[in-house]
Order: structure tokens, then C-alpha cells, then sequence
């Protein structure tokens, strides 16, 4: 029984070899017939036999998981392709809508002009222009039509872009010039240029001496000893008169302002943008003495006919008023208190600084007729006063000449070049300006530099303090006069030296600025600035800001005196 075969496991093994040609079996199954061979004694089977088939339907891996690598991998190819499709639609649509665009922009220009062959053209400066400032005008890179032409600027780099110069006065001129705000009134125009075109020539009909007869002519370049004559007064620039002052007040009242920044000088004082581009010099202080001061300099300048100083007004700082209810928070930030007065100036482009005069200098620091001759022959570069210069003896016409009498005149007619005309003009300014000082009792101006020349010998050679050159017309702007008629006055007994240093040493002077000082004389100067203080202003700002003192008045009536004494004293020395 031992030795007969098992039936069973006979066709238990043919079940097994049946099942492993179909698949891989399982290392428990390989474990339960590796039992049962070995009791029947077979031999082990060869499993490489099912490593070569054809086809296996499947292969268990790693639980399934290589199967869903394999599905991984084919769907990121996919993903590629797809990318890859996208990528190369963008490129093609861009290249498409490349070449529309220049096939559109090509039938627009050739729309514009048919004729342009891209060359850049002259700038046109009268054409209008969208943006402008009060200073200067800005040219953009655009097409501006002009009697079927277009003008572009020459600058293609925006860095490049310059300010146009354009002069609103009518002549050329190698300074930059001022341009109007658009939409400004012809008063305002008025107003922003101090060399108008308009004729103001100073008329002086006859002047009458004892010893002669004397009428002035075009050619005149110094009369009665010690006047300027016509030649420098036509040249003189108009500045700002008594009219401007008006229109300036007028503006101010009736406009807004929109920006507040700083500049105008130092502290807590401010430059003021108005709606139109107009801008202003807010002087703010905390010390109502300095508002005084600049207010009633302001005045006394209008009184001596002076046109050197810029239009000023007062107002008060409310923020509920028209005038500053746009800029409260600027206001706020500026740190100034309401309810307290301050001054607008209008602001003056175009400045440049202004040097003192070698003739007011230590090493002369004089200005008298015979300086007025010396400069005229060093031009002519003669001293043949027969063929050039007319010269009439003031006493004993019948003596005949010698070489004494280039000092024994009383005018001086002469065709004089530009420059020199231009030398003296800034040399009558001048007189003026060492009378207004001197009326006013300045501290920040040539004082300032007198006074420093003791400590520094090079003060002189640079620009006087507070005192510029109008670019375009050479006007002398005689500015920040805070100081004057109260500041000033207190400290006379310190500083009156350099004061009188300066008028102790002219002799020459402008015709008109003698006739105001007269009448200043003759009438009451408190009561010339009283009237002129309340007819410009409200009742509040006089309640906020004090009229000029009885005290300080007298002063100044005392100064106007003085002045008039110098005047006296060269018309006694050089007669």
C-alpha cells in the first residue's frame, strides 16, 4: 500500500503546474506544494520558464503600484504636450498682433501727413500749450498742429527736456524769461513784468538855474550836478508801481489758495501756490514788530515812488476763509496760529544775485559827478572833452579853457554805448536804495555786509544780502525789509554809523526821488502811512497789526530830514 502512488497528489500536482503556466503562484501556495513534492519526491520546478512569456496579462509589483507609475508618467507626457501647444499659440498670436499694430500705427501717421519723413522740426513757441507754470514752460514730446505742419522738440530723451525761454516783453534777451500762467488776466500780465513795453520816459522840461539856462536832452547824462539825466532815466525799468500794488491787492482778495511749501526764506515763512499758477512769499513771525516792519517799508517805497519793491498785502490766517480753506492742513503743519497777520509778496521769478558796485566799495565808496565824467571818458578813452562831451561852466562862462575846466561843469551830454548805459542805470538804483535804507534804518542789506568787513575783508566782493538783479530787465529788488523802521530803530546807537557811512558819500541822485522826499518833508509822514494803512486794509487786520508808532514816525520824519541835508550839501559843494 506504502509503495502505490497517490492518486491524489498526482492530480493535485497537475492542478498546480496547470495553474502556474497561467500565473506566478503565491509564495504560500509555492510553500504548500513544495510540501507536498517533496513527499512525492518530484523535482523542483523551473521558474525561469515563466519569465519569458509572451504576453503576461499582468505583474504584481509593490502592492499595484508600479501599474499606477507607469499611469503617472504617461498622463505628465500629455500634460507636455498640451503646455507645449499653449506656448507656441502664444508666441504665434503675439508675432499676428505685432504685425497689425504696425500696419495701423503706418496708416496713422501717414493720416497725420502724408508727406512726413520723420525729420524733427523747429520748436514753435507761440503755439498753446496745455501745461504751464509761473516760471517756466515745459515743451512735451507730442505733435502740435501748426498751419498744416508739425512741430515737435528737439529732444527725444526725456532727461533732455528742457524749459523754453520765452520772453513776454517783446525783445530778446539772453536770460531766461517769465511765462504767463494760462488763462491770466491782462492786469496780472501787467502786474508779473516790470519792464513793459509801453514808453515811460521821465520828461524834464527846463531847469532853471542863476547862472544858466539849461534844457536836457536825449543825450544827458547828468544835469544840475547832481541829478541823472534823461539818457540813464529812459533806460531805467518801469518795476512795480503804485498801479501794480493795486492789482496785486485786488488778485489776492479775490483768489484761493491750493499748495503751501516751504521756501521764501528761512523759519516758519512759506511760498504759496494760488489757483492759476500765480505764486506768493508768505512772510510768517511770531514777532508782530517784523510784520510792521515789511508792511510800512512797503509803504514808504510807494511814498518815495520807488518801483524796486514786489507788490505786498496783508491778511490774516483763517482757515475758514476763502483765501486759505484749501490748505488747512498745510497751515497746521507749517505751525502757524490763526488770527495773526502776515504778508504776501508776490513771488519774482528770474533772480539772480546782485553785487555791490566797485564804486561803493572801501577802496572808493563814493559817487559824485566827477566819478559820473570819469566813467564816461574811460569809455570814449579820451579826456578831448571838445568833440564828445559838452561841458558848461557853472561860473564865469567867458574864462577861456584850460585844463581846469573838466571840473567846473554842471551836465554831461554824451552818446554813450549800451554797457555803460546799463553801468549807470544799476548805479541810480542804487541811490535809491542807499536813501531807502537809510530812511528806513536796514540791517539786512549792505549794513550787514559794512558791518562784517571787519572780521572779513572779502564780504564786499560777494552779493549784498537781501538784494537781487531782475534777469531780464536788470531791476534791483530790494527784499525782506523786516527790519526796517522798528527793528531798526531800536538799534540805531549801534548800528547808525554804517548807515550814514553809505549817504555821507552820494551825490548823485534821481530827480523824482528828491521831489517825494520834499514833499514827505513838508507834510506829516504819520499821517501819509495812517491813510495808507487804513485804506488798505479791513478793520480786523488793523486790530490784529498795530499802525506805525508816533515814536518811530518822528524818526523816520527826522531821517527824511537828513537826507534832504545830504542833498543840500552837494548841490553847495559841487556848484
Amino acid at each position: 500500500m506504502d509503495n502505490q502512488p497517490d492518486v491524489h497528489s498526482t492530480k493535485g500536482e497537475k492542478k498546480l503546474l496547470k495553474d502556474m503556466n497561467e500565473r506566478i503562484p503565491t509564495i504560500d501556495e509555492i510553500q504548500k506544494e513544495q510540501v507536498t513534492v517533496n513527499r512525492i519526491k518530484i523535482s523542483p520546478i523551473d521558474l525561469s520558464r515563466f519569465l519569458v512569456m509572451k504576453k503576461p496579462r499582468y505583474i504584481l509589483y509593490n502592492n499595484f503600484q508600479y501599474k499606477e507609475e507607469l499611469s503617472r508618467r504617461n498622463m505628465i507626457k500629455k500634460d507636455y504636450s498640451f503646455y507645449n501647444y499653449c506656448f507656441l499659440s502664444v508666441i504665434i498670436s503675439f508675432i499676428f498682433g505685432l504685425i497689425i499694430g504696425v500696419i495701423l500705427m503706418g496708416s496713422s501717421q501717414t493720416h497725420l501727413n502724408p508727406n512726413y519723413d520723420r525729420k524733427i522740426l523747429r520748436l514753435n513757441n507761440t503755439r498753446e500749450v496745455t501745461s504751464r507754470t509761473l516760471n517756466s514752460l515745459k515743451v512735451d514730446d507730442s505733435f502740435y498742429k501748426t498751419e498744416n505742419k508739425i512741430d515737435v522738440y528737439d529732444k527725444v530723451n526725456t532727461k533732455d527736456i528742457k524749459f523754453a525761454p520765452v520772453s513776454f516783453t517783446g525783445e530778446s534777451h539772453k536770460y531766461k524769461k517769465d511765462i504767463y500762467p494760462k488763462g491770466l488776466t491782462e492786469d496780472m500780465k501787467d502786474i508779473l513784468k516790470d519792464n513793459k513795453v509801453t514808453n515811460h520816459k521821465h520828461s524834464i522840461n527846463k531847469v532853471i538855474n542863476n547862472a544858466t539856462n539849461y534844457v536836457p536832452n536825449e543825450y544827458t547824462v547828468l544835469y544840475d550836478n547832481i541829478f541823472w539825466g534823461p539818457e540813464v532815466e529812459d533806460m531805467m525799468p518801469q518795476g512795480y508801481g503804485e498801479n501794480t500794488a493795486e492789482i496785486w491787492e485786488k488778485y489776492v482778495e479775490q483768489s484761493e489758495v491750493i499748495k503751501i511749501e516751504p521756501g521764501c526764506g528761512r523759519m516758519q515763512n512759506r511760498l504759496v501756490t494760488f489757483k492759476d499758477g500765480i505764486q506768493a512769499c508768505v512772510r510768517y513771525r511770531q514777532n508782530t514788530d517784523q510784520i510792521q516792519g515789511e508792511i510800512f517799508s512797503f509803504y514808504v517805497g510807494q511814498l518815495l515812488n520807488l518801483t524796486n519793491l514786489a507788490p505786498s498785502v496783508v491778511k490774516v490766517v483763517d482757515v475758514k476763509d476763502k483765501l486759505w480753506r484749501n490748505v488747512a492742513t498745510d497751515i497746521a503743519s507749517a505751525q502757524w496760529n490763526t488770527n495773526r497777520a502776515v504778508v504776501l509778496t508776490q513771488y519774482i521769478p528770474s533772480l539772480e544775485p546782485a553785487t555791490i558796485p566797485d564804486i561803493f566799495k572801501p577802496s572808493n565808496r563814493h559817487l559824485n559827478k566827477n566819478d559820473v565824467l570819469q566813467m564816461c571818458l574811460k569809455e570814449n578813452k579820451t579826456v578831448d572833452t571838445s568833440k564828445e562831451i559838452l561841458i558848461e561852466k557853472l561860473r564865469n562862462n567867458n574864462l577861456k579853457s584850460t585844463t581846469n575846466d573838466v571840473e567846473n561843469f554842471e551836465h554831461i551830454d554824451m552818446t554813450l554805448s549800451r554797457k555803460t548805459i546799463i553801468s549807470f542805470v544799476e548805479l541810480a538804483q542804487w541811490s535809491d536804495l542807499i536813501i531807502f535804507d537809510y530812511l528806513t534804518a536796514n540791517l539786512d542789506r549792505i549794513v550787514n555786509n559794512l558791518f562784517n568787513y571787519q572780521w572779513n575783508i572779502n564780504i564786499m566782493d560777494g552779493p549784498a544780502h537781501n538784494l537781487a538783479r531782475k534777469m531780464d530787465s536788470g531791476l534791483l529788488i530790494f527784499l525782506d525789509n523786516e527790519s526796517g523802521l522798528l527793528h531798526g530803530y531800536r538799534l540805531l546807537k549801534k548800528y547808525n554809523v554804517y548807515h550814514s557811512l553809505m549817504l555821507d558819500n552820494l551825490c548823485v541822485f534821481r530827480k523824482k526821488t528828491v521831489d517825494a522826499l520834499n514833499n514827505l518833508y513838508e507834510q506829516s509822514i504819520k499821517t501819509k502811512i495812517s491813510d495808507i494803512f487804513h485804506r488798505k486794509n479791513n478793520a480786523v487786520i488793523r486790530d490784529i497789526l498795530p499802525p506805525l508808532p508816533e515814536k518811530n514816525a518822528k524818526i523816520l520824519h527826522e531821517r527824511i530830514g537828513k537826507v534832504l541835508s545830504q542833498i543840500e550839501k552837494c548841490e553847495q559843494k559841487y556848484r
